[in-house]
């Protein structure tokens, strides 16, 4: 080789040299996942590894796999239906043999037909599209479950927490209806009143400030059990330990109305009265009789609480609706509604927004007013059948509205945070800066208290006390530190700003 060709090549080495060092670390990892896109098998991993910031949008029900609620289940020495696969209390059949109607449910560890009907009837796992419908069987596996949730709350948590580590994530708000229906019952036995004030004063006076105690000192005695499952304190401690984990007290909107106005009512004095409680949501489906009849008498339940106490976040599910599921009149108000006198800072799923009335005038308010959106992808295929071009969601990213991926529940659909990341990046081949833009919307539109860490919201520029300061150093100055000690937002924020910092150098 001659000296002049050696030189050149020198030369372009250097070049080279030179312009991957003035790359940044996020524009190397970008074109790392460009190459990778179409590769499954190294897309998995890396997307496991990427920081995720929160999950607005989990039911912890919903959250746990069928194989846990078998354990929880044999625990408290439940029975099992063998032919609706329904959890009853005991006592169960003294035999496994496979004629036995209601076996225990411990059978099922010796039994693998039982077992796998198990898992198979408390979740999606093994579900047919051409045979069954969706929507039927996933919502139908909550009552087959329910008894095993009773007892094990401390363990659901620990779960939920140890998985959300996997997944990288920093923070994940949990709802959950944590007074075991109490205030439901006392609903029913005090009944409806047309006025809602009056109605709110007889069920404080009545008990439901007892049902706030008595929720918050269970929630007390199921995070010690969490804590003590995940070695939390300890060497041995599980990385879940570390996930930040915040509750909305998710009311049933499907009961009978002076039950779900008293759980509403519980949710806003929770939250007023514990900071672990960050608000509250309705749930059940939104198709059902109950919820579409009385959507608008729930409406002004939360526009008249809200009123009450202003201070109080709310997430609403609306839009988890497709065409077909009810009549087109019923997915033309819902989302708008629900923001507009439900008092929604966030919308669940809003699948149904384009056949919303205006629904190009509504995603420029949501945009307007910085109302995100929880989407679940896998949710919204697998029980209303959308997916793909016809979902929304580059509708909402379009308009600039906020979005956040979340899981929905991820027990019963098989899924997590990291499949949420790989299905929305194989069906929509999103850029590095689209998926971290999403992770770090995902804590700016969490309920967490505190100012951000950000100036103005959704820019992604730090504060004027952070500016200067780098998250891939292990010392802030004085400075931002106080800027961070004073805002728990914030500090979630700079957890996910380090973690991504760690994610980049790799590339």
């Amino acid at each position: 080789m001659g000296l002049k060709v050696r030189s050149l090549l020198l030369f372009a080495g250097i070049v080279f040299a030179v312009g991957a060092a003035a790359q940044s670390a996020e524009e190397r990892t970008a074109r790392h996942l460009a190459s990778i896109r179409e590769n499954p098998s190294l897309l998995l991993p890396f997307l496991r590894e990427m920081p995720k910031g929160g999950d607005l949008h989990n039911h912890l029900g919903g959250a746990i796999y069928a194989e846990s609620w078998i354990d929880y289940g044999a625990q408290d020495n439940l029975c099992v239906d063998r032919t609706s696969s329904n959890l009853l209390p005991p006592p169960c059949d003294a035999s496994c043999a496979r004629y036995t109607a209601k076996p225990a449910v411990s059978c099922a560890f010796g039994d693998h037909v039982l077992y796998n009907q198990l898992v198979d009837a408390w979740s999606m796992r093994n579900w047919n599209r051409a045979e069954d419908s969706g929507h039927d069987h996933f919502f139908a596996t909550f009552d087959k479950f329910n008894l095993a949730s009773l007892n094990s709350v401390g363990s659901q948590l620990a779960e939920e927490a140890s998985r959300a580590a996997a997944d990288h994530l920093q923070y994940v708000e949990l709802m959950h209806t944590a007074d075991g229906m109490q205030s439901a019952q006392l609903g029913a036995k005090l009944g409806w009143d047309d006025d809602f004030g009056k109605m709110r004063d007889q069920l404080l006076a009545g008990g439901l400030k007892d049902v706030v105690a008595s929720t918050r000192e269970a929630l007390d005695r199921n995070l010690a059990r969490q804590q003590h499952l995940l070695r939390c304190g300890t060497a041995e401690a599980d990385p879940g330990c570390r996930v930040t984990i915040r509750f909305l007290y998710q009311v049933l909107r499907g009961l009978p109305r002076e039950m779900v106005f008293a759980q509403i009512l519980l949710g806003f004095e929770l939250a007023q009265a514990d900071p672990r409680f960050v608000g509250l949501n309705l749930v059940m489906p939104e198709d059902w009789y109950v919820p579409m009849h009385d959507f608008d008498l729930h409406m002004k339940m939360l526009d008249y609480l809200h009123g009450v106490y202003p201070k109080v976040h709310i997430t609403l599910h609306a839009g988890e609706l497709a065409m077909g599921l009810v009549p087109p009149e019923g997915l033309s108000f819902h989302i708008r509604e629900s923001i507009e006198r439900g008092h929604a800072e966030r919308i669940g799923h809003g699948v149904d927004v384009m056949n919303e009335r205006d629904a190009l005038g509504l995603l420029k308010e949501m945009a307007q007013r910085k109302v995100a959106v929880e989407i679940c992808l896998t949710s919204n295929d697998v029980i209303l059948g959308v997916e793909g071009t016809n979902h929304p969601l580059l509708a909402y990213l379009a308009h600039g509205v906020p979005v956040a991926l979340a899981t929905d529940d991820q027990g019963v659909s098989r899924s997590d945070m990291t499949h949420e990341y790989l299905r929305a990046e194989q069906t929509y081949h999103f850029s590095y800066a689209d998926l971290k833009r999403m992770a770090r919307q995902s804590v700016e539109q969490s309920f967490l208290p505190g100012e951000s860490l950000w100036r103005p919201p959704g820019n992604f520029q730090a504060v004027a006390a952070c500016t200067a300061d780098r998250p891939d150093t292990e010392i802030n100055s004085a400075a931002c530190q106080k800027f961070l000690d004073g805002s728990e937002r914030a500090r979630v924020q700079w957890e996910l700003e380090e973690a991504f910092a760690k994610f980049e150098k790799k590339y």
